[in-house]
């Protein structure tokens, strides 16, 4: 039996997907297993309602485990949830607990640059001190700094494809210069599982990234392209960036903190390639963004053509 935290998350419903169709027995760990009632019935997969700042939930979810796929993590703070508690106590708390429960494994996501930018945000700060008490938990664990991850339901493409859907022009900081190197859920996911049945892989960490890097200016354009709804795009300084998540962060959308700003000065790439302990290559951003960006069926060819030359 394999536990996943944060299993009605992005990542964690695709992983729920997938351990299905292998047959292996998951357990889904989620504050609200009622929002996502269509994994429940996939088979081999239970949904479990728990917290994991609560004990007592974490104990009875860790019964029969026999490996723990961590995921829980936000990208923004908010009034309810902080960084310290979710990343730090809310990693610690896991780990105590699959000690209690004998639990060998355990499989840690972690962020691209927690350990370069740990004094830049609080976001990365946070993101290295969980890393630090996996390392420290004597547990037989690996670790993944993925870069952005993209796929349907991710937190890059959705609001980029609602912004200039909805938006005459794109605000960005800094003009969009940060460099990125998004990696498609499927690679994470199936890394994910593959280094459970590598014993190799245990006591490493890898950092997953696609195959190429680019600017945030070009994948605002890229998914312009991609939906028919090019806009043009207006450089913020950083005066008007730290404006514009400070008003963001007061509504009720918060598409953008001043600590998300704050991590847009700090490139996100891998300094080396896709690891070789998986055993495959990592998709191409191009070859799956059309199937996730709804645009008029004109721009979907065009775009499609231009992208297997």
């Amino acid at each position: 039996m394999i536990l996943v935290t944060g299993a009605t998350g992005f990542i964690g419903s695709e992983i729920l997907r997938r351990a299905s169709k292998r047959g292996w027995r998951v357990r889904g760990l989620a504050r609200r297993p009622d929002r996502a009632e269509e994994l429940g019935r996939l088979p081999h997969v239970e949904l479990f309602r728990g917290d994991i700042t609560e004990p007592d939930d974490l104990d009875e979810a860790m019964e029969g485990v026999t490996a723990v796929i961590h995921l829980v993590g936000i990208v923004a703070a908010t009034r309810e949830q902080d960084f310290d508690a979710v990343h730090v106590r809310g990693t610690k708390a896991v780990l105590e607990a699959a000690a209690r429960a004998g639990v060998p494994r355990h499989v840690h996501m972690s962020a691209l640059g927690a350990p370069e930018a740990r004094d830049a945000t609080d976001y990365f700060r946070t993101k290295w001190e969980a890393e630090e008490a996996v390392r420290g938990s004597g547990l037989s664990a690996t670790i993944f700094r993925p870069s952005i991850v993209f796929g349907r339901d991710s937190d890059l493409f959705r609001p980029l494809a609602r912004a200039v859907r909805l938006s005459p022009a794109i605000p960005l900081p800094g003009g969009g210069r940060q460099q990125l190197q998004p990696v498609w859920v499927g690679d994470v996911v199936n890394a994910f599982e593959r280094s459970l049945v590598r014993p190799e892989t245990a006591g490493q960490r890898y950092d997953l990234c696609g195959p190429k890097v680019y600017t945030l200016r070009e994948l605002v354009e890229l998914t312009g392209e991609v939906s028919g709804n090019r806009r043009p795009i207006i450089a913020l300084g950083p005066r008007l960036s730290y404006l514009q998540a400070l008003l963001m962060e007061l509504s009720p959308w918060r598409v953008i903190t001043r600590d998300n700003v704050r991590s847009m000065q700090v490139d996100n790439v891998c300094a080396c390639g896709w690891p070789e302990a998986f055993g495959f290559s990592p998709t191409a951003l191009e070859a799956v963004l059309p199937n996730y960006l709804e645009g008029p069926r004109s721009h979907y060819d065009l775009y499609r053509a231009r992208a297997s030359r």
